[in-house]
């Protein structure tokens, strides 16, 4: 059965198997792309594997940041990413409930502070993300602000926004022109 475009028998299925064993939650993300050296549009480019296929994101700064502005920049791609699973979240949790929606719209938006990137400045770079949603559904208000607390609590990208994670960074050499 499909609810707000969420298979819930999938739904089902999947929490079971949760249930009986919490190690199938985990899922490993991998995203690999690259700068693009040469003269304009795009500056990076990355390729994305998912279950149905692969593709391809592209990249490029805005002009003050030395791009062209040709094509979504990097907060784009962040936004975009916390606008999905935020609305995601709360169209499952709202299939769950057996809440129809007619319609789901979301704003996403926040004041950037590039300081730190051009200056080094010890500033914030975001004081705030604002998610807004718009909602059509015949439930009452009560509901929806039930199943919006749900959201917020569930939502994968919002729990990472809002909780520290460890970040380790690496490299490693490549083979210079010269070297080969």
């Amino acid at each position: 059965m499909r609810l707000n475009n969420v298979d819930l028998d999938r739904i089902a299925q999947t929490a079971a198997l949760v249930q009986q064993d919490p190690e199938k939650a985990r899922r490993l993300q991998v995203l690999e792309g690259e700068w693009v050296l040469g003269d304009g549009a795009p500056q990076f480019r990355a390729f994305i594997t998912y279950e149905g296929g692969q593709t391809v994101f592209e990249m490029d700064n805005p002009t003050f940041m030395g791009g062209d502005g040709a094509l979504p920049g990097p907060m784009h791609y962040c936004f975009s990413g916390l606008a999905a699973c935020y609305a995601s979240t709360f169209a499952l949790v709202a299939a769950h409930h057996g809440v129809r929606l007619e319609r789901l719209r979301i704003r996403v938006e926040a004041s950037v502070n590039f300081s730190r990137l051009f200056t080094g400045a010890d500033v914030p770079v975001m004081e705030e993300v604002r998610i807004h949603l718009d909602i059509a559904s015949p439930a009452d208000e009560t509901e929806l602000e039930r199943l919006e607390e749900l959201a917020r609590q569930r939502c994968p990208v919002v729990w990472t926004l809002t909780h520290p994670v460890r970040l380790r960074t690496s490299w490693s050499r490549l083979p210079t022109a010269e070297a080969v």
